[in-house]
């Protein structure tokens, strides 16, 4: 099943995708795709509905984040190989964890805001999973039972602020619009297999990234379970999963995002993104 919103910013609507593509409207039955709304059972009960005897969404709707603001918002840094290597640090023994602020979650197709003061506006297609029941101290065995789906997280970042400001990485990715998130949520039951997905990211037409999830150091279940040991995962929280090489911070010489430019963002069997970069408006 794919999870969709809809609707203006803050006045979203919960849907789902009908087997032709059509956004179906599931208000009437879930107020949002948020925290409880994301267990198993409520999941069930939307996915044993006929979608043609619900509401279609407008033609042409704004699509928002595929799910509703979360309580946290968990990134894994250098957690592909390949990625690692183009920016010459060593393979991380565990994941390298920062947080994203969860007011940064925009829709897929959404604008990116430069920050003010930005000079090295990157981009990071990621694979991202949310939580779909509380999640603290699983076992790796068990930690796809505490996924409600899949989707594609734009990991907006700017580097000077990340690397060259001191402290922590948060710094460079949490700024407004940094966290573009959808199309839609796609259940685990969709997806053949995780840890083989595609990914790729243009900008103005011209391919960046070209990866996979298979070059990941850390996958789903490994994640789960460590990020449990640290803290209460609830329904809601999203964790982006880190991003193959071809960021700007890699190119020799760096190549970083500047105003008007386009970004389109995939990931194999979870749709496509794309955003457009403007000036800081404020």
């Amino acid at each position: 099943m794919k999870l969709v919103r809809f609707g203006q910013p803050g006045a979203e609507k919960p849907g789902i995708v009908d087997a032709d593509g059509v956004i179906r409207d599931v208000s009437a039955h879930v107020a949002d795709w948020a925290g409880a709304a994301l267990d198993k059972q409520t999941l069930a009960r939307v996915a044993a509905l006929d979608p043609k005897s619900l509401p279609a969404a407008p033609s042409g709707v704004r699509l928002g984040s595929c799910v509703a603001r979360p309580g946290n918002f968990v990134a894994v840094g250098l957690n592909f190989a390949d990625h690692a290597a183009e920016t010459g640090a060593p393979i991380p023994e565990e994941p390298i964890l920062f947080n994203k602020a969860p007011n940064c979650v925009v829709g897929p197709n959404d604008d990116v805001m430069i920050p003010k003061g930005s000079t090295k506006l990157d981009w990071e297609v990621e694979l991202a999973f949310v939580i779909g029941k509380t999640a603290l101290y699983v076992s790796e065995e068990n930690a796809i039972d505490y996924v409600a789906g899949y989707c594609i997280c734009n990991d907006m970042s700017e580097r000077a602020f990340q690397t060259e400001r001191s402290g922590q990485w948060m710094k460079g990715k949490g700024s407004p619009t940094f966290g573009p998130l959808g199309p839609w949520l796609v259940t685990p039951d969709e997806i053949k297999d995780v840890q083989n997905l595609a990914m790729w990211l243009e900008v103005d037409g011209k391919r960046m990234q070209d990866g996979s999830s298979k070059t990941m150091i850390f996958g789903i279940r490994r994640l789960v379970s460590y990020i449990s040991q640290f803290m209460q995962l609830d329904p809601g929280d999203i964790i982006t999963t880190g991003t193959p090489p071809g960021v700007g911070l890699g190119m020799k010489p760096q190549r970083f995002l500047k105003a008007g430019e386009v970004m389109r963002v995939g990931i194999e069997g979870l749709g496509v993104q794309q955003q457009k970069v403007v000036p800081y408006q404020g």
